[in-house]
């Protein structure tokens, strides 16, 4: 069956927004230096752009032999005939990969100009004369940069200059877009199929590499505390800062819990890989008991981020620290059903482990310790932790970044689910400032949405699947996780951890 059918196995907007529900942030991004690359095939993003300039009333044509778009023109103000000026978008794609696209809106302003006008030579020192050099003499534009742009009759192209507010609109409704996150289905290769090749070189007792500090991370090592994150899905960054905080945790002795969104009748099939020595047969094994690893079609839940964070945790266990794993998330129900579902499991194990310093990571919405505005009836996980745990404080963080790709499952401009390599953008709320460490800031109190403090992870890069089809390939694996290999699969070469 076919995903875009099965609108009950769907959740929408479960996975991190990296827009927000409230407020604009198109004209808060800074004025861009370089190129950006969408990640999105050239005929989708030229219609999200057509799309674009028709919901401002604006009709489009398109060029017969070029991947440009035209609009109508329109008249900046009301002047007299013969000194009316009129303006019109042009948009010109660029296709830089099989799902790797520029997109470039100029507008475009045409002067109405009469032939004496034209020919008139103003005197010198003329108030006219600079408006006679910028008209005559000076080349805005070389003419191969705007060759063939339809002409408007007794007028004449004055300028074209890129138009970066219409771009951000563009790029918020191609990369500012909630991930969906696949509940069900069947998993996609046999069991007695299922080939991993060695999990590395290291001995089964090797010592976590916990990579670099997290700042201000220390106020929420408490024993007792439950900690939710925002998981932007399919990221290398964010199961790496995870990995960080579980060693500065057990470093501080208190007994340690990973929570992660996996259907709780996996919860065996961690135990198990937890105890091993975490060898290539060991992983096997748990991608042969574990479906959720093995689905059809996976979005970023199961990433092979996600496999090296589970490996960091056995690590820690093996150095002798008191950690386990905890498989939180339904098989199969959708909305408040899993919402319930999802904070069952989690306070049955608070309850069971009081002491326990618990590490949540779960979608955006799922988090939230308040309710949504967009549904009054509602109510995610983090709210219903909050109110079922009163004496057990829980503090939700919410993720900064700066551009980058991540691994998801969105709805294309067709209406299908696509699952591969995505742009995603950060609102100017959450935006990290280039080179800067990853770090949790605290907020004074919770904000609107019920987060307590954001957690900065710098630029995202993508983590694809630990188990991939045959049909896709990756497109960019030098900033990808590895992906464990299958018969009849492709996949990008692992990473140390």
């Amino acid at each position: 069956m076919r995903w875009h059918w099965t609108l009950g196995l769907l959740c929408t907007g479960c996975a991190a927004l990296s827009r927000g529900l409230d407020g604009d942030p198109v004209d808060a991004e800074p004025t861009p230096t370089v190129e950006k690359i969408l990640r999105v095939p050239l005929d989708e993003a030229l219609f999200v752009t057509r799309r674009l300039l028709e919901e401002q009333r604006l009709d489009v044509f398109e060029h017969n032999d070029t991947k440009e778009l035209f609009s109508q023109s329109w008249e900046i103000g009301v002047n007299v005939r013969g000194n009316r000026t009129f303006e019109r978008y042009m948009v010109r794609g660029e296709e830089v990969g099989p799902r790797q696209s520029v997109i470039r809106i100029f507008r475009l302003q045409y002067r109405e100009a009469e032939a004496a006008v034209e020919q008139q030579m103003p005197e010198p020192g003329s108030e006219k004369t600079n408006d006679h050099r910028y008209l005559h003499e000076r080349d805005p534009f070389a003419r191969e940069t705007f060759e063939n742009v339809p002409s408007l009759e007794g007028f004449k192209l004055r300028r074209g200059i890129r138009d970066l507010p219409q771009e951000r609109k563009l790029l918020a409704r191609l990369e500012m877009v909630p991930s969906l996150e696949l509940v069900g289905g069947k998993a996609s290769i046999p069991v007695r199929d299922v080939k991993v090749p060695a999990w590395g070189p290291e001995s089964a007792d090797a010592p976590p590499r916990c990579g670099e500090a997290v700042q201000g991370v220390e106020p929420l090592l408490v024993a007792g505390q439950t900690v939710l994150v925002a998981d932007p899905l399919g990221t290398r960054e964010l199961p790496d800062a995870a990995a960080r905080m579980l060693c500065d945790a057990t470093a501080r002795k208190l007994p340690v819990a990973l929570a992660l969104s996996v259907p709780s009748v996996d919860q065996a099939a961690l135990d198990e890989y937890l105890a091993s020595a975490g060898s290539g047969p060991d992983l096997e094994r748990l991608l042969v008991l574990s479906d959720f690893f093995r689905r059809v079609d996976q979005d970023g839940r199961s990433s092979a981020g996600v496999i090296h964070l589970i490996e960091a945790a056995r690590r820690l266990r093996t150095q002798g620290h008191a950690i386990s794993l905890v498989a939180f998330d339904s098989n199969g129900a959708s909305g408040n059903a899993r919402e319930e579902e999802m904070a069952k499991n989690l306070i049955a194990f608070r309850q069971a482990n009081p002491d326990a310093w618990l590490l949540v990571l779960a979608g955006d919405v799922h988090v939230r310790t308040v309710g949504v505005d967009w549904d009054s009836k509602f109510e995610p996980m983090g709210a219903r932790l909050t109110k079922a745990l009163p004496s057990s404080p829980v503090k939700a963080l919410e993720v900064g970044f700066t551009r980058g790709i991540h691994y998801a499952c969105r709805f294309n401009v067709w209406q299908q689910v696509d699952c591969d390599v995505h742009g995603i953008n950060p609102t100017a709320e959450v935006r990290q400032e280039p080179d800067t460490p990853r770090k949790v800031l605290l907020f004074a109190g919770p904000g609107q949405t019920g987060f307590h403090g954001r957690l900065y992870l710098g630029q995202l890069s993508a983590s694809l699947p630990v188990l991939q089809r045959a049909a896709r390939a990756p497109e960019a694996p030098a900033v990808m996780h590895g992906a464990v290999t299958a018969p009849g699969t492709t996949a990008a070469k692992p990473s140390p951890w």
